[in-house]
């Protein structure tokens, strides 16, 4: 290969890794009460507190938990005070994400790189130090008041960051845990709004269009929307949009965005390696899952599709467990109903044999099951 040749190969590997990722740092929820969300996610999922902060270590207007199961990272907050931003978000749109955190090696070229393609930067690259070692933060806005933290964490020790102190687990830890990372995490945003936000993680963050799913891919006989996958290049970190279309009755993503109050994140997807042990402990924990008809397991077309799968198909039955099959092998999926008053975030219990999919094959069941919900709320 030539000299310019190259040079030619080194410039290209380093435009495709300008904006290098780890993966997923934390999801960081703003509550309504925080010590009871976590108790909840203690309980319910099966996490494990791991720090603290609040008044008592010296934020005054505050109070965050940190939950961790595997890989998976959760950090709930809330207001302790009237007044705050915080309180205003909680009041205005509910319980939901805030920060679709993001582990980067560098957080400074990052934040640089992004705000120089057109990202509107919240907070510059500011270091955090305590006895555990430092931490370099930024952060940048995506779609509604939702926002990316870049977190560059090498080498620090500490329970999650500067400014929060190890604490013990709520509940007796479960003997295993239920899920042990997030696989993907889902955002719904307003009607001619997906393709605007598909484009910005490409020009942004570098990420590519995995999937993308129209049309009849993902419509009922009343409802309909449209959903574009975008990923970073190891697939580490996964970001399926949502926007309504036009059907006869209202869809979920407008449902969220009208109780929302505008686009936000909508669901979780947990990786889990157990999905049968998963859905009856957190059921047995209270969790609401929505529930599949058995005519969907009585299909034969989907039978001879699927194929053999590790589970018998009358187990998937009695949990209302979906599963689906594509060229690179299989999934099994599971939803839960929205986790607060509000209906609009919820859950995905995930277990992947090969497949990289979303389950496109459920997608007409999960939503009718969706809409039999909406209905009994009187919004569909």
């Amino acid at each position: 290969m030539t000299t310019a040749a190259n040079e030619h190969v080194a410039t290209d590997a380093r435009a495709a890794d300008a904006f290098p990722v780890k993966g997923m740092d934390a999801v960081v929820f703003a509550v309504g009460n925080a010590k009871q969300a976590a108790h909840y996610y203690s309980t319910a999922f099966g996490m494990r507190c791991v720090a603290y902060k609040g008044p008592e270590t010296g934020s005054r207007d505050e109070a965050a938990y940190v939950l961790e199961s595997g890989g998976a990272r959760f950090v709930l907050k809330g207001a302790v005070r009237a007044g705050t931003d915080l309180g205003r978000h909680v009041a205005e749109h509910g319980d939901g994400a805030i920060d679709l955190a993001i582990e980067v090696p560098d957080a400074t070229a990052a934040y640089e790189h992004a705000v120089a393609q057109g990202a509107t930067g919240l907070e510059k690259p500011h270091v955090l130090e305590d006895e555990h070692g430092r931490v370099v933060v930024a952060a940048i806005a995506t779609y509604g008041e939702t926002r990316h933290s870049l977190v560059e964490r090498t080498g620090y020790s500490g329970p999650y960051l500067p400014g929060y102190v190890a604490a013990d687990p709520i509940v007796a830890p479960a003997d295993r845990r239920f899920f042990q990372a997030i696989d993907h995490c889902v955002g719904n945003v307003e009607l001619g709004r997906m393709d605007e936000w598909v484009e910005f993680y490409k020009r942004v963050m570098g990420f590519t269009n995995m999937k993308e799913f129209i049309g009849d891919d993902i419509a009922t006989e009343y409802s309909a929307l449209m959903s574009k996958v975008v990923a970073d290049g190891r697939g580490k970190v996964k970001f399926p949009l949502n926007e309504p279309a036009i059907a006869k009755k209202k869809s979920q993503i407008d449902e969220y965005l009208e109780f929302y109050g505008g686009p936000g994140m909508q669901h979780i997807a947990l990786a889990t390696n157990d999905i049968l042990y998963s859905v009856d402990a957190m059921r047995a924990a209270g969790l609401e899952f929505l529930t599949t008809p058995d005519s969907y397991y009585q299909d034969a077309e989907l039978r001879e599709r699927i194929g053999e799968v590790r589970v018998p198909i009358e187990e998937l039955r009695e949990r209302g467990i979906l599963v689906d099959r594509d060229e690179d092998g299989y999934l099994l999926q599971i939803f839960t109903k929205p986790v607060q008053d509000r209906p609009t975030v919820f859950f995905e219990l995930i277990e992947r044999h090969g497949s990289l999919g979303f389950g496109k094959g459920n997608f007409k069941a999960l939503f009718e099951a969706i809409e039999r919900e909406q209905e009994r709320r009187g919004n569909l």
